[in-house]
């Protein structure tokens, strides 16, 4: 039965991941007792959206294999960039894979050497940081909402996370190695189950 759903819940992600993330945002919300705008619950759901797609969560090494982002390297880029656009870039991007570390795999930092409080101590200050850059206009209010109540989101993504099965980074990343090499149906279903969809355009053993 349990198994059952698990798949019920794949098969949703993969033909409707706006309305599911949306109803799972909205539930979840609610359970927290959480009243946003639609701005910022459009930006939760854009962010589990975009995070669905594992060329999206998974930065690329000099080789063009997928690796788990160091949090302190996106802050020395956007601390050292002199570009606005790139900085800006990097500072959302730090924020963005803090939340979504931190909401759907907390579990799994409690075996790391930093804790769940150093991605939310790094994704607060990004978001914080580009609420106060004046370019980014109307945004402005979604990054600082997020960087205020930012161990709330965080509580908001956990509920998400509870709901469909909570997941390991690094098994999903030794999976999608394992797909990008061999096209393995059985890595593909384990994919999906964990609201991850491969790029089928990649060829396969190939090296992005």
């Amino acid at each position: 039965m349990q198994a059952g759903r698990k798949k019920s819940v794949a098969i949703s992600i993969v033909e409707e991941p706006n309305e599911f993330f949306k109803d799972k945002i909205a539930t979840a919300l609610e359970k927290q007792r959480l009243s946003v705008d639609q701005n910022i619950e459009f930006y939760l759901v854009n962010l589990l959206y975009q995070f669905m797609f594992a060329e999206n969560l998974y930065a690329q090494d000099d080789k063009g294999n997928p690796r788990e982002e160091v949090l302190a390297v996106l802050l020395t880029k956007a601390l050292s960039a002199e570009d606005g656009d790139f900085r800006n870039a990097h500072l959302r991007r730090l924020g963005d894979v803090s939340l979504y570390t931190a909401g759907f795999f907390s579990d799994s930092l409690n075996r790391k050497v930093v804790d769940i409080d150093y991605y939310i101590g790094m994704g607060k200050s990004a978001y914080t940081s580009l609420a106060q850059i004046p370019s980014l206009g109307a945004k402005k209010h979604i990054f600082s909402e997020l960087g205020k109540r930012f161990h709330k989101f965080v509580d908001v993504l956990q509920d998400v996370s509870e709901s469909t099965g909570n997941k390991d980074p690094q098994n999903i990343l030794r999976i999608y190695e394992l797909w990008l090499k061999t096209r393995s149906e059985k890595a593909e279903k384990s994919l999906k189950e964990a609201g991850i969809i491969p790029n089928a355009a990649i060829k396969p053993g190939s090296e992005q």
